[in-house]
């Protein structure tokens, strides 16, 4: 596996693998699905400096051997609402897609998402806020060193209504040291 941003170049394959996806991901997640939808969210990936997009990718026999993936499209990382100075944390929000899921990928894209984002980005937290009825993703959350530090009601707007969210988080003291 190896992880690379989003580019616009991305769309006609992420939008296919989305369509192909929509039963899994729903009532989560709600990734692009047209190219129009997906240029404007590549966008605000790549533009913002408060986002950071990451594709996970099988890697091909051309990826780079510095770890940059070349092979078909698994899923998506993103990390949200970065703060830096004493905060120094991020947002993360992520969905496999059909064909990768249950395989173990999300799990090796998400450890490569954490440690760029504790290295390189110079994070000390990142948070993952979650559905409490998304298994699967509680799931990836926990396996990745995750705690579960509360509980927010009402506290994001998805498929038309507020949702009970779980947060969960780590850091890099946390990754340190175990």
């Amino acid at each position: 596996m190896g992880i690379r941003h989003f580019t616009y170049e991305d769309g006609a394959e992420f939008t296919a693998r989305a369509r192909e996806s929509q039963e899994l991901h729903q009532p989560w997640l709600f990734p692009p699905t047209s190219s129009p939808a997906y240029t404007a969210y590549a966008g605000r990936l790549i533009e913002d400096p408060a986002k950071a997009g990451f594709l996970v990718c099988e890697k091909a026999p051309e990826s780079g051997e510095d770890g940059v993936a070349a092979g078909a499209v698994a899923g998506f990382i993103n990390i949200n609402n970065i703060v830096q100075g004493g905060f120094q944390n991020g947002a993360l929000g992520y969905g496999a897609f059909a064909h990768a899921a249950g395989r173990g990928l999300m799990r090796e894209g998400l450890d490569l998402v954490i440690g760029y984002a504790f290295g390189p980005m110079r994070l000390h937290r990142l948070e993952i806020n979650v559905q409490p009825g998304n298994a699967a993703s509680i799931a990836l959350a926990r396996s990745c060193g995750f705690r579960l530090e509360g509980f927010s009601p009402d506290m994001i707007f998805v498929d038309g209504a507020w949702r009970d969210h779980e947060r969960w988080a780590v850091t890099a003291g946390m990754r340190a040291s175990g």
